[in-house]
């Protein structure tokens, strides 16, 4: 098997034994269409060519569960889907394994691993799996006149009325705000550095708290829009994809300020399965197995040769390229994500916004 060639005569070793005592790998996720494109692009596939089981259990993101575990030595996860900004502070903490990108598998034209992640994905803190983004999607049918064109139209509920739905975290929320108050993409989070420029983020929110209907759960925001119980609402891009091309939704994505990040999975520290987590996260890093997930739900692989491999959509062969959020017509305008400065200020930020909401 072709994992056997990739870890060696040890690893391979190890990977039969795993297969032989039919190990279960408890993987956690986050529910809804982006699970189940996980489980037909990773596990399942893993699965077939390891012999190794995968429960999967559903999480809203964050590291509190993560961090209790470890702390009290009472891990039963054992890989994590994880935002890139919270998997670096979990690595920060000593909350993850870490992972030698050395021995992630090469492209296929032998590139090592290191050099076909770009530069800011190459990580040790876990295995960089997609490119996804936060997006604002809205209703055709609610919005029957004009359309949305701009992230501050979002904002706008005079020439826009109607509910919106927004995500129950400071993440993303505080930079639409900037972005929308006029604040160009590359002073962003210059901007949010200061006490000045938070103040002015959390001005421009409070122009439409009254309205908001808040999300946790990444299935809401499509549910909630084709319910008619908001008129306009944040979204990963992937949910809304799925409930317009599978569910026939009369949605859509508007791309200007989306908010690019990227997916990476995680082995909690600690876990009594690490040989068959890192056999996973070795896996779910082929170039091949990355693409494999834009056939289920419109997020891009993060390795560069994994763009060969993305085509079209699994169930009813859509080309995939337009709709990923790393096109070019859909990225030119992106705001990246500045997992580093997440990283640091994300307690004083969530801190800051549980404040603001029960004002």
């Amino acid at each position: 098997m072709q994992v056997f060639r990739l870890l060696g005569a040890a690893g391979a070793l190890a990977a039969w034994c795993l297969a032989a005592g039919a190990e279960t790998l408890t993987v956690v996720s986050w529910g809804g269409s982006y699970e189940q494109a996980s489980r037909k692009a990773v596990l399942e596939p893993f699965t077939a060519e390891t012999g190794i089981e995968v429960a999967v259990e559903v999480y809203n993101g964050g590291l509190a569960q993560i961090r209790a575990q470890v702390e009290t030595g009472n891990v039963y996860w054992d890989v994590v889907d994880l935002e890139r900004a919270d998997a670096v502070r979990a690595c920060d903490e000593g909350l993850l394994e870490l992972v030698d990108v050395g021995e992630l598998p090469p492209a296929a034209d032998g590139t090592p691993a290191v050099d076909d992640f770009p530069p800011d994905a190459v990580t040790e803190c876990g295995g960089g799996m997609l490119y996804y983004s936060t997006v604002v999607a809205y209703n055709t049918e609610v919005l029957s006149g004009a359309r949305p064109q701009v992230i501050a139209d979002f904002f706008d509920l005079d020439r826009f009325p109607g509910r919106r739905g927004m995500r129950r975290s400071p993440l993303v929320n505080l930079e639409f705000a900037l972005l929308a108050d006029g604040v160009p993409v590359a002073e962003v989070y210059g901007t949010l550095a200061t006490v000045e420029g938070l103040a002015r983020a959390f001005r421009k929110l409070d122009t439409i708290k009254d309205s908001i209907v808040w999300w946790e759960a990444g299935a809401q925001p499509p549910q909630m829009l084709a319910d008619r119980e908001v008129a306009m609402s944040t979204a990963y891009n992937g949910r809304i994809f799925n409930a317009q091309v599978l569910e026939n939704q009369p949605l859509e994505i508007l791309w200007d300020g989306q908010v690019l990040d990227s997916g990476m999975l995680g082995i909690v520290a600690g876990t009594a399965r690490l040989d068959a987590a890192l056999e996973l996260v070795r896996f779910a890093s082929r170039p091949e197995v990355e693409a494999a997930i834009s056939r289920y739900i419109s997020y891009g692989p993060v390795r560069r040769s994994a763009a060969q491999f993305v085509s079209t959509h699994r169930e009813t062969g859509v080309d995939m390229r337009p709709h990923l959020p790393t096109s070019p017509e859909n990225v030119a305008g992106a705001l990246h994500n500045d997992w580093e400065w997440w990283s640091d200020h994300a307690d004083d930020m969530n801190e800051r916004f549980t404040a603001w909401l029960a004002r």
